[in-house]
């Protein structure tokens, strides 16, 4: 664990288009505060991402990535997030290869509806992190 207090984590964020994007808009139409440390990239679908785009982000120079999807059961593509949810293992297995710590990579359930939610999320993804320090990977 790191004690490093100005550290600043890069974080790169994949949202789903339908829900937790959409939690992410109402967020900042609330006015509701997170670090401005997460890039979040739009997919229609976390079942879309591949373990290899958690595996890039983070080897080249991300210190953390953050899954956000629809609810199980709630999923626009019927079993895209519970695919996601498949993966999820895998890719912490992966990133044990790599000598990464897969305390780096999580997958989250935010609805479009939670905006408290997701600034919860990203607040204690960013605070984990900071406790990580950087990622030595990058």
């Amino acid at each position: 664990m790191s004690d490093n207090g100005d550290f600043e984590p890069k974080i790169v964020q994949f949202c789903c288009n339908w829900c937790s994007y959409t939690g992410a808009d109402l967020a900042g139409s609330c006015r509701l505060q997170y670090p401005t440390n997460t890039r979040v990239v739009r997919v229609m679908c976390t079942g879309m991402i591949h373990p290899n785009m958690v595996i890039d982000a983070l080897t080249k120079g991300a210190d953390g990535v953050l899954i956000c999807g629809c609810h199980i059961g709630d999923c626009h593509y019927i079993d895209g997030n519970e695919r996601m949810k498949s993966r999820a293992a895998t890719i912490e297995m992966l990133l044990e290869d790599f000598g990464i710590e897969p305390e780096r990579f999580r997958l989250e359930w935010v609805s479009a509806s939670e905006a408290q939610r997701f600034v919860e999320v990203v607040n204690n993804f960013v605070k984990d992190i900071k406790e990580l320090g950087p990622n030595p990977f990058a």
